[in-house]
């Protein structure tokens, strides 16, 4: 028989459900998980009982990449939920399997890569209302912007638009029926227009399923879409990631997403490294669940750690500190 969880685990887990998922007793929770997270997973099992809650804990073969879809009776199961949790491996996040959850209602959030040490300290102990500021003051900028512009002393100088596109915030507060993000949360991201992406990203931070770099990997972008990718081993472990999908939309510029959790730390896990507050991320490949028309099956982030951005002719971070 499998061990309690760890005391310190399920008081973060009921803190969770608590402040974040507002979970109340009857309420059917679903727990997606697999076994590198299965500790996780069992932590929300056990803390949602003690509330009351109608617990269903699924345990699956672990996905073999970001965006990978799961089995399709967790998929069903996923739809008739009235919250979630899915700590697991590989994101559930860009799925079409998460995406009808939520259009059906179900509120919750992903946990993808997510650590027993992530669980303990870090981001995931912001205080959410102060991320949730610091969401809308970004998102709020992001709504009225048409054209942004990063560039950054180690080489990134590229242009998109976001014009028409909704701007989402992933503030921590998931109350509502449908509400939707990761825990740890604090970041605000969209869905550049297709085909508008031009110039060069240089990620110096991390990339999802590559992790701390140790060098530079630099992207260059024509017509929405990256071309080339160098800058040694870990930049051909990111391209052969993304080829393996067999797809060019795996190679689309997918999302661009802003930090604003100032409790985030640079740990080669993008869950938490895409939340540093002064950070900005840009993912390749899937954007259909959040706003983007691309299907690839995949959704792959890197982080630039001291960026400027411009929203039209307005900057609104300088050397990765917020100017607005």
């Amino acid at each position: 028989m499998a061990k309690a969880p760890e005391r310190l685990l399920l008081k973060t887990a009921e803190s969770i459900l608590r402040t974040s998922l507002a979970a109340k007793a009857g309420e059917k929770f679903l727990i997606i998980t697999d076994i590198e997270t299965y500790p996780i997973g069992r932590a929300f099992f056990e803390a949602g009982l003690k509330l009351g809650a109608e617990s269903i804990l699924t345990l699956m073969r672990q996905r073999t990449r970001h965006g990978e879809e799961p089995p399709p009776p967790i998929a069903e199961a996923w739809q008739s939920s009235d919250i979630f949790i899915a700590p697991t491996k590989y994101s559930l996040s860009h799925t079409q399997a998460r995406k009808a959850a939520t259009n059906a209602g179900a509120r919750g959030a992903t946990m993808p890569t997510i650590t027993p040490g992530m669980f303990r300290a870090g981001a995931i102990t912001a205080d959410y209302s102060k991320v949730s500021e610091l969401c809308e003051k970004m998102g709020g900028l992001m709504d009225r912007t048409s054209k942004v512009h990063i560039t950054s002393s180690k080489g990134t100088d590229i242009t998109m638009s976001i014009q028409g596109r909704s701007v989402d915030r992933d503030n921590g507060l998931l109350f509502k029926r449908g509400d939707f993000g990761n825990l740890p949360a604090g970041e605000v991201f969209v869905a550049p227009v297709e085909s508008s992406a031009e110039g060069t990203l240089v990620f110096d931070g991390s990339i999802a399923s590559v992790g701390l770099l140790k060098k530079p990997v630099t992207v260059t972008v024509t017509n929405g879409y990256a071309t080339e990718i160098t800058g040694g081993r870990e930049a051909t472990k990111f391209d052969g990631l993304l080829s393996a999908v067999q797809k060019r939309e795996a190679y689309n510029v997918a999302e661009l997403g802003v930090g604003c959790n100032p409790k985030g730390r640079l740990i080669g896990i993008i869950l938490e490294d895409e939340k540093i507050y002064g950070t900005v991320h840009v993912a390749l490949g899937d954007n259909s669940t959040f706003g983007g028309s691309v299907r690839a099956g995949i959704h792959l982030d890197g982080i630039m750690l001291k960026p400027t951005m411009f929203f039209d002719d307005r900057i609104v971070i300088k050397d990765g500190a917020w100017a607005i």
